[in-house]
């Protein structure tokens, strides 16, 4: 039952890179930044416990649920990539920002944020990975678990305090950030979808 330091350790860079804490502040400013500071931190605290559940969802029982549905990795890329797209569409053409569909219409902490933004794709699939490496060893699972808490914690920090940006960047800066998210979303979605194609044509 010891404690693995190295599926710690492999699991939190893993989780690190692909769900790129920094490079979501961009996307949350965007959508929260002409947000009182009180929603804003409640969309932060929203978005962090959406993607923990997701994720810890897909640790106990991922395997079993996407069996049982029928549904593979490359379908959830798909789909994942189609919502961002969606997403990035708004941000670009500004809809977002002047009608304030997404942030009066949807929850921006539960979509694009929590997921399939931050628990999207990627990390489910890695975490599933992880689950399939711990091949039942006790340690092995509370490795794991650590590393998902800690990641997720340094999530909540990055969009804690991503506040401090918008004192600099003032109203135009968030729309600027906004068509900048909007593109880095797109090509997100993007390669998502073209991952998705290359799974099914794998498969």
């Amino acid at each position: 039952m010891m404690f693995d330091a190295a599926l710690f350790a492999e699991a939190t860079i893993t989780l690190l890179v692909i769900m790129d804490p920094p490079g979501t502040i961009p996307v949350f400013l965007s959508l929260t930044g002409r947000k009182s500071k009180v929603t804003r931190l409640a969309a932060a605290r929203q978005a962090v416990l959406v993607s923990f559940l997701v994720i810890s969802l897909f640790a106990l029982g991922g395997e079993v649920i996407l069996r049982y549905l029928g549904i593979g990795i490359p379908a959830l890329q798909g789909a994942g990539g189609l919502l961002l797209l969606l997403i990035a569409l708004d941000l670009l053409t500004g809809r977002g920002s002047t009608e304030q569909e997404i942030a009066e219409d949807v929850n921006v902490a539960l979509v694009p944020l929590g997921t399939p933004l931050l628990a999207g794709p990627g990390a489910i699939a890695a975490t599933i990975v992880f689950v399939r490496q711990a091949d039942g060893h006790v340690g092995s699972y509370l490795a794991l678990g650590a590393a998902i808490v800690a990641v997720h914690l340094f999530l909540w920090l990055c969009l804690r305090y991503s506040g401090a940006v918008i004192r600099f960047i003032k109203d135009s800066g968030i729309t600027l950030l906004a068509k900048i998210a909007g593109l880095l979303l797109a090509a997100i979605a993007v390669q998502l979808v073209a991952d998705s194609v290359r799974g099914f044509m794998a498969g």
